[in-house]
């Protein structure tokens, strides 16, 4: 009974986005407040108390929201600066085949669009340029969709696994783990599943191309790309991988596709493993269903000449700085992560386990995001006019994220932190009254203790279709992270499975869903110029996205199966 009535607010949140078509921020916000109506009503968490979790949330919601800021304000630079324009250029005269070029821009230059920016920009970026070399627009829009799943995680700067990790970082602690090892080993267990189904995307998104948009609507014309996505997958995973074990969250994504692209687009031109034959959409406005062509493709770039070296000197600038932060070069870790430069609120509206600390030097929005992009500016020689519309831009693009993730960290709060005796012994005969707090008799507990006996053993099958969800109904893996990640790890811990794998699957699951979800479509069909085919694109990639979530749940089953354990002292 109390697990039902403890996730009322997330159905609600399903049923706002998914049944009314509420956006996240409007959902959420609403959400937050059904969960603090139930925790005070069946929880007895005070209001003064309710008001304080909801203020930790902000303060921690905020955190996530500055690294978004900063990307997208450098996004945005370049995009005004015709930087971005330049970049664009680059990808015409490498190949004609469709194939390939979905494979160039829509999965590798979208995903290091996807690593260093993120939050809907890659597809809307790279479906432009899609169809500036000649495919039709909704074909463009899918692909790139479907395409942008694999990049996610680690995903921008690292947003998505930092997010997940931070939200459990407490749960871990209690069960006497370090927190940081489990964010690390978070990072190797979601990219190694992640990137070996990955292999079977990039295929897919080039199926998807022949069957569904080709003249000929035949898997046989994808086949000879097969050795090209073959090629791809070892290219990128022999970076993907090692970055994510020896190197930094925040670089996985950004390092691992950037690199890789100057080494495949080498490869297409010298016709290594490249299709005999080209494949492509030349004359596809005769045969293809004119309802799903562009009525009005809107540009999202300034086009002016710039020199590819200057156009792609921020992000080399940013990698630099990542990495000598992150690595301690020149005592930059470290100087970064202690006093002065923390910012510590304590014991928030008189409540003493309730304390923010928040590293503003080592958010990458606040350094080096934010720095480059206004050194951009300037080396970029920006007007006025240009700057401005760039940071009003950003702006607007935030302001419907941060209320979302505002809101879905104050709910999560509250999930976690009720508790109440009386509940734990209905949920748990076999304890004492004095021995229940949060950890044992909270909302979330109880929503966790049902889907624990409900699935047991086989939970993981079911882990990542809720992260899926979670990244449907909130538009980001990020806020899908966000809301189950906790609820993921205290049902894995009471089932018996690892933390680590089962939090893992719950991130893998909130990337996949990016192709599915509302907010993204609803991005790639307005810069498209197909607006009105958003149930057709969700249609098409309704099955990439079940197969991939099928295949990282079967990978982690079998490692669950023959006893792999991250972190085994977290089931003692």
């Amino acid at each position: 009974m109390f697990a039902i009535i403890a996730s009322i607010p997330i159905l609600l949140t399903v049923i706002f986005m998914v049944v009314f078509n509420w956006t996240a921020k409007r959902s959420l916000t609403l959400s937050w407040l059904a969960a603090a109506i139930v925790a005070g009503t069946f929880w007895k968490m005070g209001l003064l108390e309710i008001i304080a979790r909801t203020l930790s949330g902000f303060l921690g919601a905020f955190e996530t929201i500055s690294i978004i800021f900063g990307a997208i304000i450098l996004m945005n630079v370049l995009k005004q600066s015709g930087a971005m324009y330049s970049i664009n250029r680059m990808f015409s005269g490498i190949t004609e085949d469709a194939r390939i070029q979905a494979i160039l821009v829509g999965f590798i230059f979208a995903g290091f669009i996807e690593g260093s920016a993120g939050f809907g920009t890659p597809a809307a970026l790279a479906a432009p340029i899609l169809i500036s070399l000649g495919f039709p627009s909704l074909a463009a829009a899918a692909v790139c969709l479907i395409y942008n799943s694999t990049p996610v995680n680690p995903g921008p700067v690292g947003v998505p696994l930092i997010t997940a990790a931070s939200v459990v970082s407490d749960a871990v602690t209690n069960l006497g783990g370090d927190s940081s090892k489990f964010a690390h080993l978070l990072t190797v267990w979601t990219c190694i599943p992640h990137m070996i189904g990955g292999v079977f995307i990039i295929m897919t998104g080039v199926f998807v191309l022949t069957k569904v948009f080709g003249k000929n609507h035949s898997f046989k014309d994808a086949v000879p790309a097969i050795p090209f996505c073959l090629l791809t997958a070892v290219v990128l995973g022999l970076l993907y991988i090692p970055l994510s074990i020896f190197g930094t969250t925040e670089l996985v994504s950004m390092l691992s596709f950037i690199i890789s692209l100057p080494i495949l687009i080498f490869c297409a031109k010298k016709g290594i493993l490249m299709p005999k034959e080209t494949w492509n959409f030349a004359g596809y406005e005769k045969w293809e269903d004119k309802s799903t062509h562009s009525s009005s493709v809107i540009s999202s770039v300034k086009e002016k000449e710039m020199k590819p070296m200057l156009a792609w000197l921020p992000y080399i600038i940013i990698g630099l700085l990542l990495v000598m932060t992150r690595l301690n070069l020149a005592g930059l870790k470290t100087l970064f992560t202690n006093d002065p430069c923390i910012i510590h609120v304590e014991n928030i509206l008189g409540f003493k386990d309730i304390n923010w600390d928040f590293k503003i030097l080592y958010n990458p929005g606040f350094f080096p995001f934010l720095p480059v992009a206004l050194l951009t500016i300037l080396m970029h020689k920006m007007t006025k006019e240009e700057a401005k519309l760039a940071i009003t831009d950003s702006f607007k693009q935030i302001k419907g994220a941060a209320i979302a993730l505002f809101f879905g960290v104050a709910m999560v709060n509250i999930y976690r932190y009720t508790s109440n005796a009386n509940i734990g012994i209905s949920m748990d005969i076999t304890r004492a009254a004095t021995e229940y707090t949060f950890k044992n008799s909270s909302m979330l507990y109880a929503m966790a203790r049902a889907l624990a006996d409900l699935f047991k053993n086989t939970y993981f099958l079911i882990a990542p279709l809720i992260g899926v969800l979670g990244a449907f109904m909130s538009g980001s893996c990020t806020v899908s992270n966000t809301l189950f990640a906790s609820l993921q790890f205290e049902t894995a811990t009471l089932v018996g499975l690892s933390q680590v794998f089962i939090v893992a699957l719950q991130s893998m699951g909130g990337a996949i869903g990016n192709m599915i979800c509302v907010n993204n479509i609803v991005s790639v069909c307005a810069t498209t110029g197909t607006n009105g085919n958003e149930g057709k694109i969700i249609r098409t990639n309704i099955g990439p996205c079940l197969m991939y979530a099928c295949i990282v749940a079967i990978i982690v089953g079998v490692l669950l199966g023959i006893g792999v354990n991250p972190m085994p002292e977290l089931l003692k």
